[in-house]
């Protein structure tokens, strides 16, 4: 993997997906049109009675974003988690106002 590159936000498009590689092109930011290979890594469990070993992608699959991302963008649909409140009722207009239409 290569760190410079690839670290936590990094948005990916999905190239091709292997068994135990999935070849990425980087999205935006740093090395943007970049194609990389990230590897299925062994992950050992030893906190139960018994040891296994499995392997899995360091990747995880993302449609969400927080009200501040959402400033310039243009969506078709979106759902608004109001469960804890809004900073400001400024955050909650950017939320509301980045939708195109009330129908889907």
């Amino acid at each position: 993997m290569s760190p410079p590159n690839l670290c936590n936000g990094t948005q990916l498009k999905v190239v091709q997906l292997q068994r135990n590689l999935i070849e990425a092109q980087i999205l935006k930011g740093c090395g943007a049109a970049e194609v990389v290979f990230i590897p299925r890594i062994p992950l050992i469990l030893s906190n139960f009675p018994f040891h296994f070993k499995r392997l899995q992608f360091s990747v995880s699959v993302c449609f969400a974003m927080n009200i501040n991302k959402s400033q310039r963008q243009t969506l078709r649909a979106a759902g608004v988690d109001l469960r804890t409140g809004c900073f400001s009722h400024g955050q909650l207009y950017v939320a509301c106002s980045r939708v195109t239409s009330r129908t889907c």
